[in-house]
Formats: structure tokens, C-alpha cells, sequence
């Protein structure tokens, strides 16, 4: 009986647990085990977990919800009494509604009202949040229009000042053409001081004096100009923009486009 009882190493159990002999797959298997078990272990858990009262109470309502009314129902046996069938719609020609109104559940903590509250303050943040972006926009678009503002007032006057150079140089043409003309009619003083070219006086009293005189001038030097070219026109026949000295007024006029640059261009 003992010897029946032995295992026989020469049994087919015996070459079954021996035929995988490669290092590792204890390991493995044990692995697999316990994975299978901590499976089974939750599933176990997961069956005897006992449910809890909200689990339970939403349960029986979704239960509830889903099934149709019964003749148990007060208000559905009053209908039928009316002549109501279930699937009519309500109403005496039929155009009421046929499912009932559906119940809005509110499973949260919060207050009544809080939802309507956290709508309008959403509302409140994204009208704010347009409003910034409004804002923003027309800053962006000030400032655009104040850099372009600023930029055509830089061209006026830079404008302004070439042709404001380009008049002092006429001038100045103007009062060397005068001076050499009138010098050669034996002309020793101009008729106004600015006619002629300031010469370089050591004596700074004349200076002051004439320095003084052309303040009290009062005039520009677009008017300066053009008084001293009508100077030149009339009295030497000149014309500084031809830089030509004419025969007498008759020839001036004739062959002289006008008295001015705009004339000349």
C-alpha cells in the first residue's frame, strides 16, 4: 500500500513538472498567480459590496422613471375613467403632450438658485473678457492712427523746412544780383537794408544796428523774396529765376514766363 502510495518518478506528472527547466519561469508563473488571484479577489469584493443609500435611491428612481404608469396610479385611473388610452396624447382634440413632463432631479448640495447664479457669473466673466478685447483693439487702433498722424507731420515739416532752405537760398541769390546791379547804376546804398547782402563788419555796433533793423522788418523771407524780386523786375529787368537781364519791361513781359519759381517750373 506504501509503495503504491510513492510517487514513481518515472510518471508522466513527474516528466510534466520537470519538461520546463529554463531559468526564469518560476518566476512567471508565480507572477501570473498572483495576478490571477488579486482578479478574483476584487471581483469577490466588488459582489459582496453592499450598496449605499444614494446608489440604492437612484436606482429605484431610474426604475421607476422608466416604467409606465399603471392602473394603480390615482391619476392614471382617473384619466382612463375620462376615456383616456395610454399613448394619447392630452387634450380634447389630442394636441397635449404624451409622455409626462420629466422630472429634473437635483442630486447636488448646493442651494436653489446657485446653478442660475454660476450661469450668470460665466455670462458676467465673458461679456468682461469681450470687453477688455474691445478695449485693447481700439487702443491698438489709436495708437496706429496717432503713429500715422505723427508721421505726416514729420514729412509737412520736413517739407516746410526744405522749402524753407530753398527760399533763404533764393534769397540770398537774390540780394547778390541786386547788389551787383544797383552798384552798377552807381547805386551806394540800397533802398532797404535786407536788399543787399549783410558784409562782414568788424564793428559790432553796426551790426547790432542792422541786426536790428531787419527784426523790425517784421517780414518773412517767402515775403522778403518776393518784394525783391519784383524789385529787380522793375528796376533792372531781371529775373533771377531766367537769370537773364531784359531790354526794358515790354521785353521782360513778353519773353519772361512770370515772376515766380511756380512760374518757372
Amino acid at each position: 500500500m506504501e509503495e503504491d502510495e510513492e510517487e514513481d518518478y518515472m510518471s508522466d506528472l513527474f516528466i510534466n513538472l520537470r519538461q520546463d527547466v529554463r531559468p526564469g519561469l518560476p518566476m512567471v508563473r508565480r507572477m501570473k498567480e498572483a495576478l490571477q488571484k488579486e482578479e478574483k479577489q476584487k471581483e469577490a469584493n466588488e459582489k459582496n459590496r453592499q450598496k449605499s443609500i444614494k446608489e440604492e435611491e437612484k436606482e429605484r428612481r431610474d426604475l421607476v422613471l422608466k416604467s409606465a404608469l399603471g392602473n394603480e396610479n390615482k391619476g392614471f385611473a382617473l384619466l382612463q375613467k375620462m376615456g383616456y388610452k395610454s399613448g394619447q396624447a392630452l387634450g380634447k382634440s389630442g394636441e397635449g403632450i404624451v409622455e409626462p413632463i420629466p422630472l429634473n432631479i437635483k442630486t447636488g448640495r448646493s442651494g436653489l438658485g446657485h446653478e442660475e447664479l454660476k450661469k450668470r457669473k460665466a455670462e458676467e466673466k465673458l461679456e468682461n473678457y469681450r470687453q477688455k478685447l474691445h478695449m485693447k483693439k481700439q487702443a491698438n487702433e489709436q495708437a496706429a492712427d496717432q503713429f500715422s498722424y505723427q508721421l505726416f507731420l514729420n514729412r509737412i515739416r520736413f517739407k516746410n523746412k526744405q522749402e524753407e532752405r530753398k527760399m533763404e537760398g533764393d534769397l540770398r541769390k537774390s540780394q547778390r544780383a541786386c547788389q551787383q546791379l544797383d552798384m552798377q547804376k552807381d547805386i551806394d546804398v540800397p533802398k532797404e537794408t535786407w536788399y543787399w547782402l549783410e558784409p562782414e563788419e568788424e564793428d559790432k555796433k553796426d551790426e547790432e544796428d542792422k541786426e536790428d533793423e531787419c527784426k523790425n522788418s517784421d517780414l518773412s523771407v517767402s515775403e522778403k523774396l518776393h518784394i525783391l524780386t519784383a524789385y529787380l523786375r522793375e528796376e533792372h529787368f531781371y529775373c533771377i529765376w531766367c537769370g537773364t537781364t531784359y531790354e526794358d519791361s515790354k521785353d521782360l513781359s513778353s519773353n519772361c514766363p512770370g515772376d515766380s519759381a511756380a512760374d518757372h517750373d
